[in-house]
């Protein structure tokens, strides 16, 4: 038995590909940098994430790409030795690929696609590419369409149609095709990527089609488990183990108890059993649903990792922790379980240019998270940051010689900073405590310790914020006027609460 979700936290849209004995998984990465989560498992339910696909501002352009925008959903796959990951960037471009032969090293400049739509997939047959995307065809029709690749510069080589309209629900977005037998499966979800949310499938005898739908679709979806945590199941990637057993990767969210229709860690990495029947039709999941506990022909004797805490020193940029757009390296210094953060002028409300902040995903609901602040030259907080204008903020500043802690909350055009107190002298410590239900504020100086109150976790979910991203605990810095200087961080923690453990 093992736990859903498999990879916690914002990490939508998964896609997922087996290359000997191991599986390696990309997500979509909106507005963050570096772009495109890279992990890697050997038995589908651990994953250790190894990098990012996109890692250079020529592969990456984000200038004006808020948490709507920016890099969607990617898709991951692997022909004659080499990795393609294909995704699109709706600021900047459209759809691209970039491809690798070393999976644990750099990956290539853009390859831009002439064929629109988003969520792009590739399928590779006999030396053919296959692209394919959900949007209009060049004849103006509207579905999956597909067309025929020179893999080597992205160009047309036939024209763009539609080959599949779905099962009948809104939004069909997501597709990916496959060959089993002798069949071609074709899926999608339908819905939206929200509560509707559903995963459904056709196959044919071609890989352009035509496809039969499954009399069953939707083969998987929760919406109608009323009262059950997770939520918003679909955008799957199907995969096997090479010994016959086969599964789905697929988003889903957890709301914030099974009753709260509010999310605030983002679409996360779920994975579900996968069945074919003697006619080669396949079901999925916990009789079509997805549970927190699941079992799965061979992954039954699989040891799941807990979750862990985490600092600093189990901790890297470029890894877990990211910025808001293309950085200003010229920012940070990075020690040894320290970092050094110089404000440049932008602050957390920015939809453009990258203010100095390193962010990391909050994946768990109930922690205790702090950092210390040695002496703030200019305004330092920690803040849970869902978009730049929904964040609760924990900041501190210099003000006469003396340090001042207040609690900073954002919810659209509502500001208030409030809590406001002088701090004794010496280094200062700005915590959060997070459950299902609220963030919690506190400040330590001089041995001791202020709450600065609470603010209900409602706010900062997807359904307030309308976004695609989750919540993200971020340290930053700010100048308001005086002169931008450095400001030392240290003793970084995020620790799990023991509901988690």
């Amino acid at each position: 038995m093992y736990k859903n979700p498999v990879i916690p936290g914002f990490h939508p849209d998964p896609s997922v590909v087996r290359v000997g004995d191991h599986y390696y998984l990309v997500t979509s990465s909106f507005n963050f940098f570096p772009g495109v989560p890279l992990f890697e498992s050997t038995d589908l339910v651990n994953w250790t994430q190894i990098g990012h696909v996109l890692t250079r501002p020529s592969q990456l352009q984000l200038d004006g790409a808020n948490t709507h925008g920016g890099i969607y959903a990617p898709t991951l796959r692997y022909n004659n030795g080499r990795f393609y990951m294909v995704t699109t960037n709706v600021n900047h471009g459209g759809n691209f690929y970039v491809w690798t032969d070393d999976i644990h090293g750099e990956w290539s400049d853009p390859i831009f696609v002439e064929q629109g739509g988003i969520d792009p997939s590739l399928y590779f047959e006999n030396g053919t590419a296959y692209f394919m995307s959900n949007g209009d065809d060049d004849a103006g029709r509207h579905g999956i369409t597909q067309c025929e690749i020179d893999i080597a510069t992205g160009k047309k080589l036939t024209p763009a149609t539609v080959i599949w309209t779905g099962a009948g629900g809104r939004y069909l977005e997501g597709p990916h095709l496959y060959k089993k037998e002798n069949w071609y499966y074709l899926i999608a979800s339908e819905g939206g990527t929200e509560y509707g949310h559903m995963l459904v499938y056709a196959r044919g005898k071609t890989p352009n089609g035509p496809f039969e739908n499954f009399s069953g679709n939707p083969v998987l979806t929760n919406r109608d488990l009323g009262g059950y945590q997770i939520q918003g199941c679909g955008h799957a990637d199907l995969v096997d183990d090479g010994h016959g057993n086969w599964y789905l990767v697929h988003l889903a969210f957890r709301m914030l108890d099974q009753w709260i229709q509010h999310h605030t860690l983002g679409r996360e990495v779920y994975l579900v059993p996968v069945a074919f029947d003697d006619d080669g039709w396949f079901t999925a999941g916990d009789h079509g649903t997805t549970r927190l506990e699941m079992t799965a022909p061979g992954l039954n004797e699989v040891a799941q990792t807990p979750a862990q805490d985490l600092s600093f020193a189990n901790t890297a940029l470029g890894q877990q922790w990211v910025t808001l757009r293309e950085p200003e390296p010229a920012n940070y210094a990075f020690g040894e379980n320290r970092v050094a953060l110089r404000p440049n002028g932008l602050t957390l409300e920015e939809t453009s240019g990258s203010p100095t902040a390193l962010m990391l995903r909050q994946d768990q609901f109930n922690l205790d998270v702090h950092v210390t602040i040695a002496k703030p030259h200019n305004l330092v907080g920690l803040a849970a940051y869902m978009e730049n204008d929904q964040h609760y903020d924990v900041v501190v500043w210099p003000e006469n010689r003396q340090a001042h802690a207040a609690r900073r909350l954002r919810i659209g055009p509502a500001v208030t900073l409030d809590h406001q107190l002088t701090l004794p002298a010496g280094p200062v410590t700005l915590g959060v405590r997070t459950t299902n239900y609220q963030y919690a504020f506190y400040v330590s100086a001089g041995g001791q310790q202020f709450d600065l109150g609470e603010a209900a976790a409602q706010f900062l979910s997807s359904e307030v914020a309308v976004n695609f991203t989750g919540v993200m605990l971020a340290l930053f810095t700010e100048s308001h006027g005086e002169a931008p200087a450095w400001n030392e961080l240290s003793d970084f923690s995020y620790q799990l609460m023991e509901a988690e453990k």
